[in-house]
């Protein structure tokens, strides 16, 4: 790993748990992490209902937007965390991979997301405490 260590967060729509993920990394890694995010099939925007539960936890990931996975992110990133994109997911040797079995907050109420969100939190927690 670089002296930097890069994660990139990929989910199919890059709508919600991967924007969740990488919102608490950068919020929580406080610049010590390079953060990347993006989706296989992504979304033209943000799930609404995920930018309501993280601005719960002060965390605003209103503005960002989904993007589509390039063979580039993955090749820039030293981890790779996985959320349900299957087999679209490129595979490079030499890169720590991570499926993160998550529901996906698409189409759930902000009950339910609060329950998705939570999950990703501690799971960052845990892979902030190993990066750096």
């Amino acid at each position: 790993m670089s002296a930097k260590p890069s994660v990139l967060f990929v989910c199919v729509h890059n709508a919600g748990r991967s924007q969740m993920a990488a919102g608490f990394m950068h919020h929580l890694g406080k610049g010590r992490v390079d953060v990347l995010s993006a989706g296989s099939a992504p979304k033209d925007s943000i799930n609404p209902v995920a930018i309501a539960a993280m601005a719960e936890v002060g965390i605003d990931i209103a503005n960002n937007v989904p993007k589509v996975l390039t063979p580039e992110a993955v090749q820039a990133s030293d981890v790779v965390i996985t959320m349900g994109c299957g087999d679209a997911c490129p595979f490079y040797p030499g890169k720590r991979y991570e499926d993160w079995v998550l529901d996906d907050p698409a189409g759930q109420g902000i009950e339910s997301v609060r329950v998705i969100r939570d999950e990703i939190k501690m799971r960052v927690v845990a892979l902030l405490s190993e990066l750096i």
